[in-house]
């Protein structure tokens, strides 16, 4: 593969966006979620702390800088620690995003524990599949970003395309577990090809897209999940071909299904984030295309014919896997009538069968492919002139060679799992040593949306608030579905956690969900930061003026509306029925509701701590103030209209004052070249004498050729 600079660049940069919005996301929904009177009060998980034990056994044991901040002097209670974490992890990130230079291992070390310290407290609201992976790829940033902090400029490195392989190793775990779990979970949906049709509607929150999808023809809709299916299972191999058109092909592929997957759903940073790992595929040449830097070079016959063959063998490549699509899912396209009949040509036992056979193959392929690179990487070390250089260059090679096998090797165990391996086949030291990390989450297991579990509309829990208990009045959420004539909501980049929670428990019953009872337990005394979570604007919220004296909780089946005969659009989005209660109704008292709260630990009385007259305590109020009644989504998009409009004015300076600097910059180019290159420096005259004059002649023989072709 060849040289990646560019791309890891462009990796690097797109996370600090994504640790952006992933922070202040978050920071909006602290006091609703984790405060002393949220859903979730963090005060319950502080463990217990003496000062009798070191502060690196607190870390080993509880990998969170949370319970540390009292031993290091902050009078702040637990969720302004978790506001300062989230502020100091978003302006980081913003500054790292404008500034290239912060853009350094050192600053997404600090990104990854601050991420990971916050989410060792949230519970069922910070353990989705996509924090996990962002905590991974976090991980991973810090092996590949440079130490720009410690040097006055990044330099080359020759373990960086060893390092960067590990993203596509995790590209390739996502995709490659998310399509074998949609089958291996036995989902009648994905079987039966149906799955599309269904997904639209059963989505955590759908857009206003999602309503056009559900439109179109279910013969359309099939070929989506045959195309969803194929993307994840038999595309992710293209990753570690040797041939570089092969992995361009995947990589706009991809490219363009997490693009769809931004326009037909609401899943926050997700999608942003499956795009940043799709830059693995790419190489300088390729993006350098892209920025129109690259030179035209006239091909000679040779590399004419070279092409040709390399472009048959990728046809020939799509070909196989189009033919396999067909034999597989035995497709039958009537033109005609328009339809597309079609079944899976292999049961469920066979497929869990085939599963165990590809499982060591797959990992052998990234074994060879990462063989490859460590192998490249020390070729590169020892070919640099000069003995110090080689052997500096050889110690670094080592030491991250190590980091990048151990990392490979702990991921093996949760691949193992979601592939259905027997564990036996995997070494104890292996297992033993990722049962020490898994606290940390550097590697996990990824099943994303590998279950359809309602085909006949999503469930859908409706609260209701009454004074009297006769006449009740729903409340209405700003993102999830509620009312049918409110058109889906656009919110990505953010994520809305409690409407995504309500999403996932309206699947199970209520005591799957803890968090449940303590919602409505807020609810009903009227807490305004969890009412916040529910709607910003009071006027929305039906009791504003006074908590209600009941609340209920009961579930629906929603189902998308469809358009008229005469392709007339209805007034309403979504239609829906009645399905049974989820939650009995309650009242503050009501033995019921203590026995609830009884039941998961939720009765334990939280002291109330006097407020900080700190600095500190009274910046992190006045930034609560100005933010909390402002729509999450709009401060996401101001903040990306922030980083976009400062850096098109830097471009725009920077092309305005280029022309000036450039032949000052290549003087201080070539005297920097001579400091960094030592060797080169001292080289013998003769040498020097003769790259002077071979770069003459080719100059020479470039402007000859220029005449002839004019």
């Amino acid at each position: 593969m060849g040289e990646t600079r560019l791309p890891r660049h462009m990796f690097l940069w797109i996370m600090t966006i994504i640790y952006m919005f992933a922070f202040a996301s978050l920071y909006v929904q602290i006091p609703g979620l984790y405060g002393n009177e949220g859903v979730l009060p963090v005060l319950q998980m502080e463990p217990h702390m003496s000062d009798s034990k070191p502060v690196f056994e607190y870390l080993r044991e509880h990998p969170s800088l949370l319970w540390l901040m009292p031993r290091l002097g902050l009078d702040l209670d637990a969720q302004q620690v978790m506001e300062l974490l989230c502020l100091t992890g978003a302006l980081l990130s913003l500054g790292a995003a404008l500034l290239e230079p912060l853009r350094d291992s050192i600053t997404f070390f600090c990104l990854w524990a601050l991420y990971l310290s916050l989410c060792q407290v949230g519970e069922e609201f910070l353990h989705f599949h996509w924090d996990s992976l962002l905590l991974e790829a976090g991980f991973l940033a810090v092996l590949i970003a440079p130490l720009n902090l410690l040097r006055r400029r990044s330099v080359f490195r020759h373990h960086d395309a060893m390092t960067f392989w590990l993203v596509r190793w995790l590209l390739f775990r996502v995709t490659f577990g998310s399509g074998v779990a949609k089958l291996a979970n036995h989902c009648p949906s994905w079987w039966g090809l149906t799955a599309a049709k269904h997904m639209v509607e059963t989505q955590g929150i759908p857009s206003p897209l999602s309503w056009f999808l559900r439109q179109l023809p279910d013969w359309y809709l099939k070929l989506v999940t045959v195309s969803i299916l194929v993307m994840e299972i038999a595309v992710p191999f293209l990753y570690f071909a040797p041939i570089r058109y092969l992995r361009l092909a995947a990589f706009y592929l991809q490219a363009a299904c997490q693009v769809q997957l931004m326009l037909y759903g609401n899943y926050g940073f997700l999608p942003l984030l499956s795009l940043a790992l799709t830059f693995s595929l790419l190489d300088d040449d390729h993006v350098s295309y892209w920025l129109g830097h690259s030179k035209r070079r006239a091909k000679t016959w040779p590399q004419t014919i070279t092409s040709l063959i390399v472009l048959l063998m990728d046809l020939a490549v799509f070909a196989i896997i189009t033919y396999g699509t067909k034999v597989l899912f035995t497709l039958e396209i009537d033109w005609e009538a328009k339809t597309i009949s079609s079944k899976t040509a292999f049961t469920q036992q066979q497929f869990e069968n085939w599963m165990k056979l590809v499982t060591v193959p797959t990992v052998w392929v990234g074994i060879l492919s990462l063989t490859w690179e460590v192998v490249a990487a020390m070729l590169g070390c020892v070919c640099v002139r000069g003995f110090l250089w080689k052997l500096w260059g050889l110690v670094q090679w080592a030491v991250f060679a190590s980091a990048v096998v151990a990392v490979f090797t702990l991921s093996v165990v949760p691949y193992s799992s979601i592939m259905q391996i027997s564990s036996s086949k995997i070494l104890p030291e292996v297992k033993k040593a990722y049962s020490l990390v898994e606290r940390y989450r550097l590697v996990s297991a990824y099943r994303l949306d590998n279950k359809i579990n309602s085909v006949d509309g999503r469930p859908e829990i409706i609260l209701e608030g009454s004074m009297d208990k006769n006449t009740w009045t729903e409340i209405e959420f700003m993102y999830k579905p509620g009312k049918v004539d409110v058109a889906p909501p656009v919110v990505t980049p953010h994520l809305p956690r409690l409407d995504w929670q309500m999403s996932q428990a309206a699947q199970r019953t209520a005591e799957h969900s803890p968090w449940f009872t303590g919602l409505v337990h807020r609810l009903l005394h009227g807490n305004k930061d969890v009412v916040r979570l529910i709607q910003t604007d009071s006027v929305q919220y039906p009791f504003s003026q006074a908590p209600p004296g009941y609340i209920r909780a009961r579930l629906y089946k929603y189902l998308f509306t469809q358009t008229t005969q005469d392709g007339s659009t209805p007034k309403a989005w979504w239609r829906r029925h009645f399905v049974e209660e989820f939650y009995p109704t309650v009242q503050l008292g009501d033995p019921i509701l203590k026995a609830m709260l009884s039941q998961h630990r939720l009765t334990e009385q939280i002291p109330v701590q006097p407020s900080s007259n700190c600095l500190l305590a009274q910046v992190l109020q006045l930034v609560r103030g100005h933010i909390q009644a402002l729509p999450v989504h709009l401060v996401l998009w101001s903040l990306l209209a922030t980083v976009t409009s400062i850096w098109l004015l830097k471009t725009l300076v920077s092309g305005a004052l280029g022309g000036r600097k450039c032949k000052s910059f290549q003087s201080e180019s070539k005297v920097k070249k001579m400091k960094d290159h030592p060797a080169e420096r001292s080289a013998p005259a003769s040498i020097l004498k003769a790259e002077n004059e071979n770069s003459v002649e080719r100059r020479q023989d470039a402007d000859v050729s220029s005449r002839k072709r004019k």
